[in-house]
């Protein structure tokens, strides 16, 4: 009876030794085809065999290099921007500087190799909101001034004004400009143009400050020598970047906008 258990089977049993796979069985091995990829839409014009089908894709440099290297894109690109901004506290301040000596007409070559807008940007800003706040300070202290019972009321259409006037002229006036000249045949850089046109501005800042003073004679001469040092720091720079002897009116027509904005200033904001 027991010599009957070796013939049972047992591959079933735990601990059972499976069996074992020839070591000499080969896998199979399959050849992938060489892919030829395909673009769409299918090549349906042209002669020759590929008149027919889809077009075969060459190598993926050859669709690059259709592709212009400058397009609309760019604009709505916020890195096409970052190299006007990459300026530092020291470039900035040599350049405010520079703006308040309106006689020296060399602005253009100094920013020449890095035109910044940082700075046109912060000087617009700060004019704006100073311009608001200072212009109703000033009209609080006239109306003080004749009437003792006067009270503090602050004006938030002064925000609207100075915000529609000083942006739309740093960035309206010098496109204007640009577009003009590049008519006329000269030269120009709009990116250069804002910028200079931006640092103009500065000089109104702390002009702002001492257009608080309630002598109206004495408001008159600040802004008209602001005024003036502004439009001849635009007119000088603008005239020394042209080209062309005949475009001086150009010169002279910003020299006159610059002041008509200084009076504007003055006249509105602080009356």
């Amino acid at each position: 009876m027991d010599e009957s258990y070796p013939n049972l089977p047992s591959s079933h049993l735990l601990g059972s030794v499976p069996a074992v796979v020839n070591e000499e069985t080969k896998s199979t091995i399959y050849e992938v085809p060489e892919a030829n990829m395909q673009i769409f839409p299918p090549n349906n014009g042209g002669g020759g065999s590929s008149g027919r089908g889809y077009q075969s894709l060459g190598s993926p440099t050859e669709g690059f290099e259709q592709q212009p290297a400058n397009n609309w894109k760019g604009v709505f690109s916020i890195s096409s921007y970052t190299q006007y901004f990459n300026v530092d506290t020291d470039i900035v301040l040599n350049r405010l500087l520079s703006s308040l000596y309106p006689t020296s007409g060399d602005f253009f070559s100094k920013i020449d190799a890095n035109p910044d807008l940082y700075g046109a940007i912060w000087i617009s800003t700060t004019l704006v909101f100073l311009l608001a706040a200072l212009g109703n300070c000033a009209t609080y202290l006239i109306e003080k001034h004749t009437d003792s019972s006067t009270s503090w009321s602050f004006d938030v259409s002064y925000v609207n004004v100075a915000a529609g006037v000083i942006y739309g002229y740093a960035i309206v006036v010098p496109m204007a400009f640009y577009f003009i000249l590049q008519y006329m045949g000269s030269n120009g850089s709009l990116i250069r143009f804002w910028c200079m046109w931006g640092y103009s501005l500065f000089i109104f800042v702390p002009c702002a400050f001492l257009l608080l003073i309630p002598v109206e004679i004495v408001r008159w001469i600040i802004i008209l020598v602001a005024g003036t040092a502004s439009s001849s720091f635009v007119a000088l720079n603008l005239r020394s970047s042209m080209e062309a002897s005949d475009l001086t009116i150009m010169a002279v027509a910003s020299f006159f906008l610059q002041l008509a904005l200084a009076i504007f200033i003055k006249v509105w904001f602080f009356p």
